[in-house]
């Protein structure tokens, strides 16, 4: 998009230009659109600045366009004049969708514009997932070591009203003399061309008048992004002074409280709607004494703000670019001709945030985002399930440092075993042993180490003996205990490690171990109810893997039978709409009801992930496309195939939320989910 003036190169040829001064290519390029017919739909980002220098130049592109239209309105004024009510009226009269970004631009355009309410859709303005880094590291990179940093960015103009700043610093800096302002960003090119510097001159002036040098800077240029976003995670308390009355949304604001910044704003209509007393503090417009007052009460509060950042966080989770991206695609699916169909791209495997949570030790329980909380130290659950991941991605990229993972977790797994041969789980931070070992039933957590490493002496061949040897020793150490076991999932998990060991010596305990399986099966099934216990509850798809293991290892038919069918009848249950609804753990699947309580949320990670184990294994055995859809559709669960249609994987960090609830993601990135995904994408090895 160009003007007369103004004209651009592109480091890739675009395949339409428009010249908004001339109404002729408004023709032309409808023309040009209406031609191609790879083009079903046309989405028009809309500010009224854009398209103002030709005259009817939108509307005659609008009139000529024969494609339908979905239009992106960035600013919504409130009280419109007749001229310009009828306008947005005619505008809408050509669109079969309008998109806002708040609710409160929605309503005027309902109340003031009467647009109908069916044709509009609120998506918030998108916003960038962070690897959130540490402010204090961050400000020594930049220069802002030891200080109190306030910031402000966007193009700059007098609308900002960035005076409103600096007149109050001289109050801010009496009570906090380590105090910095960063003013970031370039004058806006149309300011530019009309005034030239006019604003940023009188900014500066009024620094000096002021004797701000100390504490004010200016960072004059465009900043690529990850700098940007870095300068915002660096500030303590970010700063939005625009005097726009009716500024309906603004990208700077979202882009601060996505990044956990503090935020003190005027209150324009967007800072209305999203900030709270628990994300920020709103004050009038021009009002330096006010802005003063509440950056001081937030700067010596620092369990205030650490508060705002973790509120502001949950609150834009929903509005990352990846979510944004889906609204959008959802809403293109209500209105294209043909079928669309939506496909989710799989992300790259990447470890990072298992590396990240795992110290010398063992990898670490829990994470507050993704920032590894030691205080709630190690289990051995958690080290088992990480040691089959780094096995895996062994196995697939021959990665030397995943060897390094691979020691550290068998070490804890060898750390976790008694005298008896068997497990426990639960170790503080202090690698000591904690009461709730003696208080829980830990048998499922000596299941997974037993799977685990099976899975090990399963690559055997590829890694170093000693892993091998420590393994084998372990395991054996472990087969009295293991006799004793009757926990169905932990009898599963043994059950599959003892098959991925392939020992001779060890079938007899495993066909044990599948005949308790079976036997179970055989009491509880129904003419419909066709599983191994009178519930479905979590963990549920690693019941018939394991028997489906045990006919591979024995070629016993009875277990492939009863695999087959169980299988058969769980999906049944968790595969909606091609989309899977892993049973809630705010409600169990009862024998006697045959349906789950009509729960939304409480969907863990580790379910979704132990029914792509599953399915892959099912699909290896059978050959059956079906399973393979069905993997691929349940991956997708991680990346917005859910009822939220939100992300739970973040491929900023590697890290996966802890879980779907009703109306919101858990952000905390815990080792069990991580792993859970990991495992879940290492079944698909591109």
């Amino acid at each position: 998009m160009e003007t007369e003036d103004e004209s651009y190169r592109y480091e890739e040829n675009p395949q339409y230009r428009l010249n908004t001064s001339d109404a002729i290519s408004y023709l032309e390029l409808a023309d040009k659109i209406n031609k191609n017919d790879k083009i079903q739909l046309v989405m028009l980002q809309h500010e009224f600045g854009f398209f103002t220098e030709a005259k009817n130049g939108l509307m005659l592109f609008l009139q000529k366009l024969e494609k339908d239209i979905i239009i992106t309105f960035h600013t919504v004024l409130p009280k419109p004049d007749r001229e310009l009510k009828e306008k947005v009226k005619e505008i809408s009269s050509f669109v079969k969708s309008i998109i806002v970004m708040t609710g409160i631009s929605a309503d005027i355009l309902t109340n003031d514009y009467d647009i109908p309410s069916h044709k509009i859709k609120m998506i918030p303005h998108g916003t960038h997932l962070l690897p959130f880094i540490d402010k204090t590291s961050l400000k020594s990179k930049y220069g802002f070591k030891d200080k109190k940093v306030l910031s402000t960015f966007g193009l700059l103009g007098s609308g900002k009203n960035i005076e409103t700043t600096l007149e109050a610093l001289p109050e801010i800096i009496s009570q906090n003399p380590d105090v910095m302002f960063l003013i970031i960003g370039k004058t806006h090119p149309g300011i530019i061309k009309y005034e030239g510097e006019k604003y940023r001159d009188f900014l500066q002036d009024t620094v000096k008048r002021l004797h701000l040098e100390k504490h004010t800077y200016f960072i004059n240029q465009y900043l690529p992004l990850d700098e940007l976003l870095d300068y915002l995670q660096l500030t303590n308390i970010y700063l939005f002074t625009s005097k726009d009355r009716n500024q309906a949304v603004s990208g700077t604001f979202s882009y601060a409280i996505s990044c956990g910044c503090p935020i003190v704003s005027t209150p324009i209509p967007h800072a209305l709607e999203v900030l709270n007393e628990d994300l920020g503090i709103i004050i009038d417009f021009e009002a330096p004494k006010q802005l003063a007052a509440a950056v001081n009460t937030l700067l010596k509060n620092e369990t205030a703000q650490e508060k705002l950042r973790s509120n502001s966080l949950e609150k834009m989770a929903p509005t990352a670019w990846e979510n944004s991206s889906i609204s959008h695609a959802l809403l293109f699916q209500q209105y294209s001709k043909d079928k669309m169909t939506l496909h989710y791209t799989f992300p790259i495997i990447n470890l990072s945030h298992i590396k990240n949570m795992t110290t010398d030790f063992g990898m670490i329980q829990f994470s507050k985002i993704n920032k590894p909380d030691i205080n709630s130290g190690y289990t051995l659950d958690d080290n088992a399930r990480a040691m089959i991941v780094a096995c895996r991605h062994y196995e697939l990229s021959k990665d030397e440092s995943d060897l390094d993972l691979i020691s550290t977790y068998l070490k804890l797994i060898k750390f976790c075993q008694q005298p008896d041969g068997s497990f426990l789980n639960y170790i503080n931070q202090d690698k000591e042993f904690v009461q709730q070992n003696f208080e829980t039933n830990l048998e499922d957590s000596n299941g997974r180490a037993i799977w685990a490493l099976g899975y090990l002496l399963s690559i055997k061949t590829i890694l170093p003996p000693q892993f091998s040897n420590e393994a084998e020793s372990i395991i054996e150490n472990s087969l009295s205990s293991i006799e004793n076991i009757h926990s169905t999932r932990a009898m599963a998990f043994i059950i599959k490690g003892l098959h991925y060991q392939n020992s001779e010596n060890n079938i007899p305990l495993l066909k044990k171990l599948a005949n308790r399986l079976v036997k179970m099966y055989q009491h509880e099934k129904h003419r419909d109810w066709h599983w191994f216990e009178s519930y479905l509850t979590y963990g549920n798809s690693v019941l018939p893997e394991a028997l489906l293991c045990a006919w591979i290892t024995t070629k016993d038919e009875m277990y492939k039978q009863i695999a087959n069918e169980s299988f058969k009848f769980l999906l049944s249950k968790i595969f909606i709409k091609g989309g899977i609804k892993v049973i809630s753990n705010k409600g169990w699947l009862q024998k006697e009801t045959m349906k789950s309580p009509e729960s939304i949320g409480g969907e863990q990670p580790i379910d979704v992930a132990y029914t792509i184990l599953a399915l892959s294994t099912f699909y290896k055995v059978f050959k059956d496309e079906k399973y393979l859809q069905m993997m691929t559709n349940a991956f997708s669960w991680f990346l917005g195939k859910n009822h939220l249609h939100q992300i739970i994987y973040n491929p900023a960090t590697g890290g996966c939320y802890d879980g779907l609830e009703e109306k919101n993601v858990n952000l905390n990135q815990g080792a069990e989910s991580t792993v859970s995904y990991l495992m879940a994408r290492l079944c698909f090895p591109k």
